[in-house]
């Protein structure tokens, strides 16, 4: 999470949609970033209004905008599936051995198993009243995001690759497709509210 006083505007890091990115390209811009552990790194919309918000408030007398990037579901899942077959990952997180469509069924389970329990988008960008992030852009157009920031931020940005999830197959059967459109029905139909 990055906070630039100046513009009054927070980047909030959805996983797997490149906030390592922007963290390394704006970090040193920001007034406040957050970047371990995970769990602040990562902070929802709601939590930052419930929480950073009001202190950031109380103690700058500025309100402050959201912004994030989204990326589309099942190529969301591809990323953390993939990511989640590197060496070094806790064998209970771990996907190795396994093929797409069994780590999009787990994630598609009431109960997820820990290697599917990666929360969803949606829970990260849209907030308990059903508020979400004011400026929410989709991944696949990073263009327009960086076009956004260079207006707010006022410099020119560019973006580095990293913390690229390896390749991988992401095939799906057309039944576990559908199951995910079904139980994954929140993030699509938040993707496809942000504007192209």
């Amino acid at each position: 999470m990055l906070v630039f006083r100046k513009a009054r505007l927070v980047f909030l890091a959805t996983p797997k949609s490149g906030s390592t990115a922007v963290e390394m390209a704006l970090g040193g811009l920001a007034d406040l970033v957050i970047s371990r552990p995970p769990q602040l790194k990562h902070t929802t919309a709601g939590r930052f209004n419930r929480f950073l918000a009001p202190w950031l408030q109380a103690a700058l007398g500025e309100t402050f905008e959201l912004c994030a990037l989204m990326r589309e579901p099942r190529d969301w899942l591809g990323s953390w599936y993939r990511y989640r077959q590197r060496d070094g990952v806790d064998p209970g997180n771990s996907t190795r051995g396994m093929d797409f469509d069994a780590f999009v069924t787990g994630w598609c389970a009431e109960k997820r198993p820990a290697f599917a329990d990666v929360g969803s988008q949606s829970q990260m960008l849209v907030t308990r009243d059903g508020g979400r992030v004011d400026h929410l852009f989709r991944y696949e157009t990073m263009g327009a995001f960086v076009d956004f920031l260079e207006d707010r931020l006022d410099c020119a940005i560019t973006l580095p690759r990293v913390n690229v999830s390896p390749a991988g197959e992401t095939g799906l059967s057309a039944a576990t497709e559908a199951l995910l459109h079904e139980r994954g029905a929140a993030d699509f139909t938040l993707y496809d509210s942000i504007g192209r």
